[in-house]
């Protein structure tokens, strides 16, 4: 199997951003049922990442990071066990399916139908992703913003 290298901007979540992300998880409980099932979703999303092996694991913190700022009402959840996105109504925007998941040789960042991408009779609905850049996060934030727009 080929080696893979990653470029990342840092080695994944800081501590900080780790205890951000628990203490809205907190807050997300303590709204009631919907906050529940928001924060149990952002839960097993970080616990999904968690698990993945390192390349994999700081490409998919990067891309939460990214979706989750670009588009702050897509709520995080598990699909398909792959970190996903959804809108109000629960159906998945975007997600992201790291290579080990089928042993590829490239992560995946893909685009649901209710993603607003629709380019003519034909677009592209997924992204293979192999390292990150500036260049890459901007390219992922113009995607969510428009598939959420």
């Amino acid at each position: 199997m080929a080696t893979k290298t990653t470029t990342t901007e840092s080695d994944g979540f800081t501590a900080d951003e780790r205890a951000a992300m628990k203490e809205r998880a907190a807050e997300l409980r303590a709204e009631g049922r919907k906050g529940a099932k928001k924060a149990d979703g952002l839960q097993a999303v970080l616990d999904r990442i968690a698990q993945m092996e390192p390349d994999d694991r700081a490409l998919a913190e990067r891309v939460h990071v990214t979706v989750t700022a670009a588009a702050p009402d897509l709520s995080p959840k598990t699909w398909y066990g792959m970190p996903a996105y959804a809108n109000a109504d629960g159906k998945i925007v975007v997600f992201f399916q790291d290579s080990g998941k089928f042993n590829y040789r490239y992560s995946t960042l893909g685009f649901q139908d209710t993603a607003n991408l629709d380019d003519g009779d034909m677009w592209p609905a997924s992204y293979a992703l192999k390292n990150w850049s500036p260049e890459v996060e901007k390219k992922i934030t113009t995607l969510v913003r428009a598939a959420v727009s």
